[in-house]
């Protein structure tokens, strides 16, 4: 017989309660403390240590490496499961087996065997942090404490797919004047060093002078293909020096206030920023978390320290008895306008509400703003492009005139 320490809880108490239990081997015991109807939280062997092959046994035992990227599609299956009137255990079993998709099958049977251990769903998820982030397994232990599993699940799916189409947004709104600048450094490569080196050979083999023009692509032309590889070889070890540094905490400090210099990178980061933090901050909020406990994942989220820093001082002003609207007066993040709203809806108790009308109304607005500077940045894009295109038409086109005076000469 062998020794288990497990923390169980009853359907009539949330308070958990620890003790002691001799079975056979864990299946045994783990039928043994449902038979008394408790609810496993954690169950361990005495004196023995975890067993690797445990988790390497069964559907979970694949190698995949788990991504957030698995977070949505995986919470918008379990809701329609969970939905149709299953449990959340038997949603999952069935995922696990249903499931096409490599990882997310994976994924879903990794699920399944620590809640077949007797975890449960928010335990479960915990296990896999690249995949669920910390507010994300609050809300979830939320849920399953309180009985709203399913509404929890159906605000997580909104909030994400929000977050995922503001992203959608940025990259297409991008997409336009990336292609412009490609397609216009394409053809200067081509221009330059192919069209123009036979044509200063054809000059010099007639003898003929090269406009001016036509000089200073030339100069270019020899300048870039001599020294061009040296500053791309140069600019490629700068961005990897840059991108290692940026992952170390001084480095990500140093390139997110780099970030806040900047005016229209500013204005983003920091719209952004109030956005996440009021859309996060009532999800939380609305699911049953402490006021304490939701402000603290919810500066987590924000993804500049030096706005984090910002909000955590934020934070801790609200601990010390400050309230919120007050508070985020004085990191000088938040318009007056909407520290207005959110002091009425501090006043009059509705302060979700307050805090989802201010994520839409910065929703909306950075749209516009997005649409504006995407617009202003394509038309730029364009009209370098354009010009430098010209110039070298009018370059070449020089260069070929002198050509052709050269061969009547």
């Amino acid at each position: 017989m062998a020794r288990f320490n497990y923390t169980a809880r009853t359907a009539a108490s949330a308070t958990p309660s620890n003790g002691t239990l001799d079975a056979a081997n864990r299946r045994a015991a783990l039928q043994a403390l449902r038979v008394r109807g408790l609810h496993v939280l954690k169950l361990d062997e005495e004196g023995a240590a975890a067993n690797p092959s445990a988790s390497k046994s069964g559907p979970a035992s694949t190698n995949l490496k788990f991504t957030s990227k698995e977070r949505l599609p995986f919470l918008e299956s379990l809701a329609d499961l969970i939905g149709a009137g299953m449990s959340a255990g038997e949603s999952v079993r069935l995922l696990a087996m249903r499931l096409q998709e490599p990882k997310l099958r994976g994924l879903c049977a990794a699920l399944w065997t620590r809640l077949g251990e007797g975890s449960n769903l928010s335990h479960a998820m915990a296990d896999h942090p690249d995949v669920f982030d910390r507010q994300t397994v609050n809300l979830i232990a939320a849920g399953e404490a309180t009985g709203n599993l399913s509404e929890v699940l159906t605000r997580l799916i909104t909030h994400f797919n929000e977050q995922k189409k503001l992203r959608n947004e940025f990259i297409a709104a991008m997409a336009y004047p990336a292609f412009i600048c490609v397609l216009g450094f394409a053809v200067v490569i081509f221009l330059l060093f192919f069209l123009m080196p036979r044509i200063q050979a054809l000059l010099n083999s007639l003898g003929g002078k090269l406009p001016f023009a036509t000089q200073v692509l030339v100069s270019g032309s020899r300048f870039l293909l001599f020294y061009g590889p040296l500053i791309v070889g140069v600019i490629i070890v700068a961005t990897i020096l840059l991108t290692r540094w940026r992952k170390t905490t001084e480095g990500r400090r140093a390139t997110d206030g780099w970030l806040l210099r900047i005016p229209i990178v500013k204005e983003f980061v920091v719209r952004y920023a109030v956005l996440n933090f009021s859309h996060t901050l009532a999800v939380l909020l609305e699911n049953g978390v402490t006021t304490a406990e939701a402000l603290r994942l919810t500066e987590r989220a924000i993804n500049n320290t030096i706005v984090q820093e910002q909000l955590h001082e934020a934070t801790d002003r609200v601990m010390e008895g400050s309230s919120l609207s007050a508070s985020l007066m004085r990191t000088g993040l938040v318009a007056p306008l909407f520290l207005d709203r959110l002091s009425v809806g501090e006043q009059t108790g509705n302060l979700v509400p307050s805090l989802r009308q201010t994520a839409t109304s910065y929703q909306a607005e950075l749209s516009r703003r997005l649409s504006y500077v995407t617009k202003l940045f394509s038309g730029i894009a364009l009209f370098t492009t354009f010009s430098f295109v010209a110039f070298l038409a009018y370059a070449i086109v020089s260069a070929i005139f002198e050509v052709t005076n050269s061969i009547r000469l």
